[in-house]
C-alpha cells in the first residue's frame, strides 16, 4: 500500500498494484495489462485543479481590475460637462446715479482800479516861535533844509531876513485882566518867598497851549502855584504882520512877603 498526496483530499491510501491478465480460449495469456498508476491519475487531477484555479484567479483578477481601468473615463465626461455647462449670467452693473448739475462758478470780475492816492501833503514848516526878554529860539532846521544845496539855503535866508519882524505875546495888557496868582498858604505861614519863570506857549487864538518851569523857585509850592496861575492867563498873540501866529513868551512871577 502507498500513500498518495492529494491537493483535494490530502494524503489517500491507493491499494497495490497488480497485473491483469488477459486469457484467450485457448488458455494462453495473450496480453498482460499493467493497471493503471494511481499517482498518475492523482497527478492529473492535481494539475487540472492547478489549471482551473489559476483561471479562476486571473478573472477575479481581471473583474477587480476593470472597475480601476475603466475609471478614469468619467473624468472627460465630467471635463465635457463643465464646458458645455451654459455660462451663469453676469451680474447686472449698478446703475449709475445721475449726479446733481452743479451751479456756475461765478466769474471773478476785475475790481475796478483804484483811486490813486493823492500825495500826503507836507505839514507846513511852523513859523519861528518868539520869546520875550531877547530870548528867542530859531526852528530846527528840517531834513529836506539840510540836504538842500547852499544856493537854496542862501535864497531862505535872505526871504526870511526880508519877511515881516514878528511882534511876541504879551501877558501885560491892561484889558486882560489876569489874577495874579495864590499865595501858597503854607508857604507863608514858613515864610517862604521865591522868584519863578514860566515858559508858556501861547495859541493864536491868545490861550495858554502849554506851560513849564523855565526856572524855578527853589520850593515846589511856589512853581505849581505860578503854573496853575498861568494855564488860566489870556495873552495877547504874536504878530508877523497882520497874521497872530502861536509863539512863546517868558512870564516872571514873584512871590514876596513884603509890602
Amino acid at each position: 500500500m502507498r500513500f498518495l498526496c492529494n491537493p483535494v483530499l490530502g494524503f489517500v491510501a491507493s491499494p497495490p498494484l497488480r497485473p491483469s491478465f488477459s486469457l484467450s480460449a485457448g488458455g494462453r495469456i495473450l496480453s498482460v495489462q499493467k493497471p493503471a498508476d494511481p499517482s498518475r491519475a492523482v497527478e492529473r487531477g492535481a494539475g487540472l485543479f492547478i489549471a482551473i484555479a489559476l483561471h479562476l484567479g486571473a478573472l477575479l483578477l481581471w473583474q477587480r481590475q476593470a472597475p480601476e481601468a475603466k475609471a478614469p473615463d468619467a473624468a472627460p465626461a465630467a471635463i465635457m460637462a463643465a464646458i458645455v455647462a451654459a455660462p451663469r449670467p453676469a451680474a447686472a452693473a449698478p446703475k449709475a446715479e445721475p449726479q446733481p448739475a452743479q451751479p456756475p462758478k461765478p466769474i471773478a470780475k476785475p475790481l475796478p482800479p483804484a483811486a490813486k492816492a493823492s500825495p500826503a501833503r507836507k505839514p507846513a514848516t511852523p513859523p519861528p516861535v518868539a520869546i520875550a526878554g531877547g530870548d528867542q529860539t530859531a526852528p530846527a532846521p528840517s531834513a529836506e533844509s539840510q540836504a538842500a544845496p547852499s544856493v537854496a539855503a542862501a535864497s531862505a535866508a535872505a526871504s526870511t531876513a526880508n519877511a515881516a519882524p514878528l511882534s511876541p505875546p504879551r501877558f501885560d495888557a491892561d484889558y486882560l485882566n489876569n489874577p495874579a496868582p495864590d499865595y501858597p498858604e503854607f508857604a507863608r505861614r514858613q515864610g517862604v518867598q521865591g522868584r519863578v519863570v514860566v515858559r508858556v506857549l501861547v495859541r493864536a487864538d491868545g490861550s495858554a497851549e502849554k506851560a513849564d518851569v523855565r526856572t524855578s523857585s527853589g520850593h515846589g509850592e511856589l512853581d505849581e502855584a505860578a503854573l496853575d496861575a498861568v494855564r488860566r492867563w489870556r495873552f495877547v498873540p504874536a504878530r508877523r504882520g497882520e497874521e497872530a501866529v502861536p509863539a512863546s513868551v517868558l512870564v516872571p512871577i514873584a512871590f514876596s512877603l513884603e509890602g
